[in-house]
């Protein structure tokens, strides 16, 4: 059965808006005044792309949409809702009934008191002989108590369940806070997948941040299956889980590849969201260093942002981005793009795009602010976007290039 559109979306759906005009940015007040560790480290040159766009309304009326995956040869999107639902949508605007078989949901709050829920999704790397789909969420562990999850089943050919379901990944140890879960999931291309990480935000929980013994605050690798690829950082050692691959995060929620280089933006304090190229058994530093303040102006841990045998962010924002996920756009439509970052913003509103060189930011640019919080970019076969606003009434917007 298909979802029925509101009457608005019915309209809308398959007409374009015109041409979106793009703005410059003002950087606004920093929160900490530290100085950066190098060149373009923050507030890399502002630009103001010389592309016209025509961006339209896919659908409206998703709860809390937190995640889009394109399926192959345009059959369409799959669409997590945090509230815990997995749809299927088509560029049409046609929206299914949930897709059945997914394990439970923590998703104990109402309305937007809560960050937990139905996070990532991801077609496994053979989706196409396989059906593997991949997906991350809140599960519950009783007593209010919950953790960051992630799991595969098999998508059937109607896409209307999955089957075979089976968990790869449970976060330990389980927190009372219903916050900071990450989460996202991303193949590497060897047959691994990295899954982020939160450290559920509590003064007493960030603390498991720098410790090895759990997996708050971390990035993970394990292979497909949820076994442990023996080639992890710390395999073996005594007192420490063998799937962590880097520590010293906050709330990664974003994450892509780039070659065979893994990215992560996670959520800082007040300033100092970051990325960082994720390296095995390396120290990102939290809650140690960062820089950003606690929200009522204190100093977080040592109160400096940085620290010997910590690695420094590639790159950070002060104000915050609030960052949801983020992709390297590899596409022929918006070529001159090729090799840029697309990040979700939830505070910056719409995305940010940062040109790179190598492992440098060389540039920074604001896009499609008029639609608020941003949570998800996924780049389309033709090169156009689609990406997914963060409401009770949540859209997914589709971008093409003006010809």
């Amino acid at each position: 059965m298909i979802r029925l559109m509101t009457a608005t979306t019915a309209l809308l759906a398959g007409l374009s808006a015109p041409v979106t005009a793009q703005e410059t940015h003002e950087w606004g007040e920093k929160n900490a005044d530290f100085e950066p560790a190098f060149e373009n480290q923050t507030r890399a040159p502002l630009e103001v792309t010389d592309l016209e766009f025509e961006d339209r309304e896919i659908v409206a009326g998703l709860e809390h949409p937190w995640a889009i995956e394109a399926l192959p040869d345009g059959a369409g999107l799959l669409v997590t809702e945090r509230p815990g639902r997995l749809v299927h949508v088509t560029l049409e605007g046609e929206v299914s009934e949930p897709i059945s078989g997914l394990p439970e949901i923590f998703n104990q709050a109402a309305g937007d008191s809560t960050q937990a829920g139905l996070l990532d999704v991801k077609i496994g790397p053979d989706f196409e002989s396989d059906r593997w789909v991949y997906m991350t969420y809140a599960k519950g562990k009783g007593d209010g108590m919950s953790v960051t999850a992630a799991a595969r089943g098999k998508l059937s050919e109607d896409m209307t369940a999955l089957t075979d379901v089976e968990e790869i990944f449970e976060q330990t140890p389980p927190s009372p806070a219903a916050m900071h879960y990450g989460s996202r999931i991303v193949f590497d291309g060897n047959g691994h997948a990295f899954i982020t990480t939160g450290e559920h935000f509590t003064d007493e929980e960030r603390q498991k941040a720098q410790l090895l013994d759990n997996t708050y605050g971390k990035v993970v690798r394990v292979n497909l299956d949820g076994s442990i690829p023996q080639d992890n950082p710390f395999v073996g050692q005594e007192n420490v889980v063998d799937s962590i691959w880097s520590y010293g995060h906050r709330n990664v929620q974003g994450a892509a590849m780039r070659g065979d280089q893994f990215f992560v933006v996670e959520h800082g304090p007040a300033g100092g969201d970051e990325i960082n190229i994720s390296v095995a058994g390396i120290n990102y530093g939290w809650p140690v260093v960062a820089y950003g303040v606690r929200y009522d102006g204190g100093p977080i841990g040592s109160g400096e942002p940085r620290q010997e045998g910590m690695a420094e962010p590639a790159y950070y924002w002060d104000p915050v981005i609030a960052p949801g996920d983020m992709i390297f756009y590899s596409g022929d439509m918006m070529s001159d793009w090729q090799g840029d970052s697309l990040i979700a913003g939830l505070v910056a509103k719409g995305f940010v795009r940062l040109e790179w060189d190598g492992d440098y930011v060389e540039a920074e640019e604001r896009l499609f602010t008029e639609y608020g919080r941003v949570r998800d970019i996924e780049e389309l076969s033709d090169g156009s976007l689609v990406f997914a606003t963060d409401y009770a009434d949540g859209k997914l917007i589709h971008v093409t290039v003006n010809q």
